[in-house]
């Protein structure tokens, strides 16, 4: 695992956009295609905001998770990334997750658009972008949730999400520690205890734990990390 720290949130979305811009040209530089999952979240708005690589053309972005709910909700992940990164990726492939389809429907139809474009049974991401919340929940994949033993499946449903709305769609904890990277994100006094206790002991009590660590990049402010 490698941590990156820095000063404030500022300097996490910097550090985010920059290893992203990385990440995408060497995808692209060993086979013309670069699959990036994105995350939602305040942190990671910062980075799209940043994230200019020198070119989108064979870059295909999806979403590690969204809440069942129409494209212009002020809860989706989509419309967050449509307002902070998409006018500045046109030539970038978006895939929405379409959660208004309700959480089996969106899951199974993304599971299927996610392997025809980057293969299967199970695909491999070049990078995923991740944020972790409170509870140290990652993506939509919640403490103790049975999302977490769906086992060797690319998206599941949810439905006991704790924090509104209960109803989700988020990719699999086997694709999430697939991914070529995984790339972390903390900032913020109220993440300390989540992201220590990711940091520790892989538990499901803390989902972002389980993360596979040889290829986890953790890129966190002073605040996150206990100063």
């Amino acid at each position: 695992m490698r941590l990156i720290r820095c000063a404030n949130a500022d300097g996490v979305a910097e550090q985010a956009a920059a290893l992203i811009e990385e990440l995408i040209v060497a995808a692209l530089g060993d086979r013309d295609r670069a699959h990036v999952a994105l995350a939602g979240g305040t942190t990671p708005a910062g980075a799209y905001a940043r994230l200019r690589p020198a070119g989108w053309a064979g870059v295909e972005l999806w979403f590690g998770d969204e809440r069942c709910v129409a494209p212009t909700d002020p809860q989706s992940n989509f419309l967050m990334v449509k307002q902070t990164l998409l006018g500045h990726a046109e030539a970038a492939l978006v895939h929405r997750i379409e959660g208004e389809r309700g959480a089996e429907a969106a899951a199974s139809a993304y599971s299927e658009l996610l392997v025809a474009r980057a293969g299967g049974p199970l695909p491999v991401l070049d990078v995923a972008l991740l944020g972790i919340g409170e509870d140290g929940h990652t993506a939509s994949l919640f403490p103790g949730a049975a999302a977490l033993d769906a086992g060797a499946v690319v998206c599941v449903a949810v439905h006991d999400a704790p924090k509104p709305p209960p109803d989700r769609v988020s990719l699999s904890l086997e694709v999430l520690r697939l991914a070529r990277a995984a790339i972390l994100l903390a900032s913020g006094e109220g993440k300390a205890d989540a992201l220590a206790r990711a940091l520790s002991d892989p538990t499901p009590a803390v989902p972002s734990s389980l993360l596979e660590r040889e290829r986890l990049v953790v890129i966190a402010d002073e605040a996150a990390l206990g100063g």
